[in-house]
């Protein structure tokens, strides 16, 4: 297990500790987005949350959104253009002062386009928000440097790279 977090945490210019192992990218998304507003909701439980995805995630990440609607807590959907690519102007107008999490993939698992993650990031470290991507798809394919892109948390899946179904990761920058 200590190999496999270092394995990763080099790929993704990471630290070891900053891994945590899962069953899969389902578990990590899940980890992530509900760990993030837990962790609001009990440090002050009478502050509003609020979280921004994308109209197309990946269901692991909508399904978990729309669990958390369930529990009041207010999500935002931002809307693509016809190539899939995020309306960045939508996601700034979407910010709110009790935005604590945006959630939006890296690669899309239908039609392939790139987030501008790096962007994103910018956009959520200038509001204080944690920000999370899913990267099941882009892992191994695409160059994928935690520390350059500035996220704050990132989902990985061996099955995409030829491993085993039921093995994943989340990356939890140290401090987050």
């Amino acid at each position: 297990l200590d190999n496999a977090r270092k394995d990763i945490a080099s790929i993704i210019n990471a630290l070891p500790e900053e891994i945590i192992l899962t069953s899969g990218g389902t578990e990590s998304d899940n980890l992530a987005i509900f760990g993030t507003v837990n962790k609001f909701k009990t440090d002050n439980p009478e502050e509003k949350i609020h979280v921004i995805t994308s109209q197309i995630e990946h269901p692991a990440v909508l399904n978990s959104c729309k669990a958390l609607e369930k529990e009041g807590i207010e999500v935002g959907y931002v809307s693509v253009d016809e190539e899939g690519m995020i309306r960045i102007d939508e996601l700034k107008s979407s910010i709110k002062p009790h935005t604590k999490l945006i959630s939006i993939m890296h690669a899309n698992n239908e039609v392939g386009t790139i987030q501008p993650i790096e962007e994103i990031a910018k956009i959520a470290q200038e509001h204080k928000i944690i920000f999370h991507s899913d990267a099941v798809q882009s892992f191994t394919k695409v160059k994928i440097n935690v520390k350059e892109l500035g996220i704050d948390m990132m989902t990985f899946s061996a099955h995409k790279i030829h491993g085993p179904k039921g093995i994943g990761a989340l990356y939890v920058k140290k401090g987050t």
